[in-house]
Parts: C-alpha cells; structure tokens; sequence
C-alpha cells in the first residue's frame, strides 16, 4: 500500500500525457497555445528587425525634426536682423556660425549615419546660401569680397572635415552650394573677380581630393560653375564698354589671370595624375581640359591685341609638351587611353598652332614638312600613330595650298595655269609620304586607309602637274583648244591607270591597284562628259581607242604575280 501514492501520480501524468496527445491531433493549429516549447529563432529574428526598423523609423523623424528646428532657427535671426537696431554685422557673424555649427554636426554622427550628415549638411547649406544673399545683396552688409571668402572658407572647410571619415555627402552639399551660390552671386553682384577666385579655389580642393584618391568629389558640378563664371566674365567683358558700364574695369592682367589659372588648374591635375601617379585619364577631365584652354584661349584672343599669335606659339609649346608625355611616359603603357588622348592632343595643337603663328604663305610649307616628318619617324620608330598624324598634317597642307582644287580644275574644269611653288611642294611631300610607307602582306583597314589617302594626294597632284606641264608645251606649238585639253586629260588618266595597276602588283600594293581602278571610272565618266561633247572626231576616236586598250590591259596588269 505504500507504493500506491506514486502509481497513482504516474497514472494521472500518463492520463495528462494522453489527453494532451488526443486534443493535439483533434486541434492542430492550437498546438503552440497548449505546448510550452521554446519560441523559434526565425520568430526572434523577426521581432528584432521590427524593432531596428521601429527605430530607424524613429531616428529620421527625429533627424528631420532637428533640421526644421535649424531652419526655423535661420528664420528667427533673419527676423532679428530686420526687426532689431543691432548691428547687423554681429547678427550676420552668428548666422554664419549657426551655418557652420550644422556643418560640424553633420561630420560628427556616428559611421554609417549617412541620413543624419547629409540632413545636417543640407541644413547647413539652406542657412548659409540664402543668408549670404540678403546680406551681400540687400542688407549691404558684407562686401563682395568677404562674401566669395565666406563661401570659399565654408567649401574648404566642409572638405577638410569630411576628409578624415570620408564624409563624402558632407563633401558634395558643401561644395555643391558653395559653387552654386558663388556662380549666382559672380552675375547678381556685378563683382566677378571675388567670386571666380573663390570658385577657382573649390576646383583647386576637388582636384587635390581627386589626386589622393579620394571618392569625394563634386568635380563636374564645381567645374560647370567655374566654367560658366568665366566664360561669362570673356563675354562681358569682350563686349562693347556700354553693355558692361556698372561694372567694374578689370585691367588685362586680370582678365588673363582668370582666364588661364583654370586651364592651368586641370592641366597640371592631368598631367600629375596620369604621368606621376600612372593612373587613367577620365571622359570628364578630357572634355574639362578641352573647355578650359578654349575658355583660355578666347581671353587670349579677345583681350591682347596680337592674341591669334601668341595662342599659336603657345599651341606649339604644349603640342611639343604633349608629344613628349606620349611617347615617354605612355608609349609602352598597357593602358592606351593616356596615349591615344594626349596623341590626339599633340596634333591637334600642333595644326592649330600652325594655323595661327605662320604666314599664311608658309602654313602650306611648314604642315607638308611636318607630315613627311612625322611619317619618316611613324614608320622608322614603327608608331602608327605618327604616321596618321602625318596624314592629317599633308591633308591640312593640301587645303592650305589649294592642291585640292587645283587637281580639280587640272582633271575636269578650266585648266588652271602655272602651279605656285606651294602647290609643288606638297605634292612633292606627298609623292615622299607614300613612298616612306612600307607595304604589309596583311593591313587592318586603318593601315589601309592611311596608304589609300597619301596615294590619292600624290597621284592626285603628279596627274594634276602632268596635265599642266602637257598642255603647255602643247600650247606652244600650235592653239589649244577644248579638244586638245580633253584628249591630254584622257591620256594622263589611261597611262595613270596603267601605271597603278602594274605598281599595285609589282610592289604588292593593294590601294595603287584599287586606286587604278577608280581612275578608269573617272577616265570614263570624263570620256562621256567631256570628249564626246567637246572633242572633234578624231580626237574622240583616240580617247575612245585609248580608253579601250587601258580596260583591256588594267584588269591583266593588275593580275600579275611579282617575280619571287
């Protein structure tokens, strides 16, 4: 009997046990209510991201209502400054404090609390802007001076204390306002000088930030603020005295210094940045260093007396400077935007230079000189892209020259007369051009398009100056009339083609053969407009019998094998 407690308790917990089991499986979903089990993991991770997100939640209404509290702080010393005789300078002084004091808070949240430092940087920007406005423009308080300090103070500022924790939306409203509010204030306050500088000093920090690397940076939108300030300044000042009267005289040296110092800002940027440090130029520098020394440029132009001139030397100078960076520092770079870009550069500003610092009886001279040049060394140091740059210098010469349309006129129009020894020289550097090239058994279309262009110039001027050279001594026998010019043309172009179909195989040349070609055609064409309109009969029989054997020939010509 004495056992009989016990059996008991064990029956009633079995009882329990299998009451619990029947209502569990008549009562699934109530499961959970009846079983003390532990609350799942998944469940405890839910609760606390509803927790986080709660107080997330919270955390932006309560950096938002900061904010206001700033702004309506900004209003409160604005009615001050209306309402009151205090000075205004003090009242100025504490706003522009109250404007920095929400730039330190923006740099001393926590890391990660991007929200709250670009709220608090936001607010600052909203107090300072417009404050600077009224007090420049309608209290008179601060001179135009102090102002463009006061912002640029504020940008460099901003940068220095978003630069140790990479506040980078610290750094981009900052300067972002400064520019902006500088750029405004340079056309509302008539006082251009103050502000460019200042803004001249932003881009100097966006630069230096960029230069160490820094993932700061509002470069573009500092650069367009800089860019329209100065190009302003060359457009007012360029114009007439009486649509710039109110404002101030600026003497030449000022306009210069403004005018250069951004060019001078970004070149020296680019070139520390991509040949000291090797790293890749960027679209935004390329196209930011194009506007600036066009920006430089026009102040050259509009404000010295013999700009076109000295522009033209100093074309010269950097195209010299370009050229060496290429082919010292990027020729053998794996990465080949730096060389392509300052290639570009080089003869562009060697073009342009020439342009503007030769007599124009020379530019035709000095450009043919310089492609034979660049094309001797393009193929010596084995650099495609001095050869191109050749091209583009015996183009240029051939339009400065008039060989174009001399060739024109000598192979379809009046004939022209003496050639002028411009004329002879480019043809003659053209004739050396093409022969500098070497042929290779097989070219990439931009191999191609380099022969193909150089032959067609000395071919074009060689047939131009044979026509000439024939019709004068024809003329000295007997009066050239349209017939005698027509058949002279029709013979040049058949022997030409000839000459190029055999030279095309003979020397492996597949543009003199290309080229023979298209002579036929043109033979033809010529044959149809010219001759058979103009010519008398047996004039028209010979081009037509010498038309006849060149197409016969050329196709035969052109098919032969070079012996090995």
């Amino acid at each position: 009997m004495s056992d009989l407690p016990g059996d008991v308790e064990r029956l009633t917990a079995r009882l329990e046990t299998l009451e619990r089991r029947v209502y569990t499986l008549e009562h699934p979903a109530e499961e959970c209510v009846l079983t003390p089990v532990q609350e799942p993991a998944t469940m405890q991770a839910v609760q606390s991201a509803e927790a986080e997100l709660s107080e997330q939640g919270g955390g932006v209404f309560s950096v938002l209502g900061k904010a206001l509290l700033g702004i309506a702080g900004a209003y409160v010393l604005r009615a001050v400054a209306e309402s009151t005789s205090l000075p205004k300078l003090a009242i100025a002084a504490i706003a522009i404090l109250y404007a920095i004091a929400w730039l330190i808070a923006a740099t001393q949240t926590r890391a990660g609390a991007w929200l709250a430092s670009t709220t608090y940087a936001c607010t600052s920007a909203l107090i300072l802007s417009p404050m600077l406005w009224e007090l420049t423009l309608r209290f008179k308080v601060l001179p135009a001076a102090m102002g463009a300090g006061i912002l640029c103070g504020y940008a460099i500022g901003a940068s220095a204390l978003a630069w140790k924790r990479d506040f980078a939306p610290v750094f981009w409203v900052a300067n972002g306002a400064a520019a902006l509010t500088a750029l405004a204030l340079t056309l509302a306050t008539h006082d251009m000088p103050h502000f460019i500088a200042a803004l001249l000093l932003m881009v100097l920090a966006c630069e230096y930030a960029a230069l160490r690397n820094h993932e700061l940076s509002v470069r573009p939108l500092v650069a367009a603020a800089a860019d329209l300030a100065v190009w302003a300044l060359i457009f007012l000042y360029a114009s007439p005295p009486s649509s710039h009267a109110d404002y101030p005289v600026l003497s030449t040296a000022k306009l210069l210094a403004l005018g250069f110092s951004l060019f001078l800002i970004y070149a020296a940027s680019v070139a520390l940045r991509t040949t000291l440090y090797r790293q890749k130029i960027t679209v935004f520098e390329i196209a930011q260093c194009m506007i600036a020394f066009l920006l430089a440029a026009c102040s050259l132009i509009y404000f010295v007396p013999r700009g076109p001139a000295l522009l033209g030397g100093l074309c010269l100078v950097l195209a010299g400077a370009t050229y060496a960076a290429t082919f010292v520092f990027f020729d053998h770079a794996p990465e080949r935007r730096n060389y392509q870009v300052f290639g570009a550069w080089s003869a562009a500003l060697f073009l342009g230079g020439s342009l503007l610092s030769l007599q124009p009886v020379y530019i035709a001279t000095g450009l043919a000189v310089a492609a034979v040049m660049a094309t001797v060394l393009g193929v010596r140091l084995k650099r495609q892209t001095l050869e191109f740059h050749g091209l583009v210098y015996l183009v240029a010469a051939a339009v400065s020259s008039g060989l174009l349309n001399y060739v024109f006129r000598a192979l379809a129009g009046d004939l022209p007369g003496a050639p002028g020894w411009s004329v002879c020289v480019v043809s003659a550097s053209a004739v050396v051009c093409y022969a500098a090239k070497k042929p290779c058994p097989v070219e990439r279309w931009q191999q191609q398009l380099l022969h193909l262009v150089s032959a067609s110039l000395a071919l074009g001027g060689t047939a131009a100056l044979l026509v000439q050279g024939l019709a004068g001594l024809t003329a000295l026998g007997l009066t050239l009339g349209a017939h005698h010019v027509a058949f002279i043309r029709t013979l040049i172009l058949c022997l030409a083609a000839l000459a190029l179909a055999f030279s095309g195989a003979h020397w492996r040349r597949m543009e003199l053969t290309r080229i023979g070609y298209a002579t036929l055609v043109l033979a033809a064409a010529k044959l149809v407009l010219e001759d058979l309109r103009h010519g008398h009969l047996e004039f028209i029989a010979a081009s037509i019998f010498l038309f006849a054997v060149t197409l016969l020939t050329v196709p035969r010509l052109a098919r032969m094998r070079p012996r090995a």
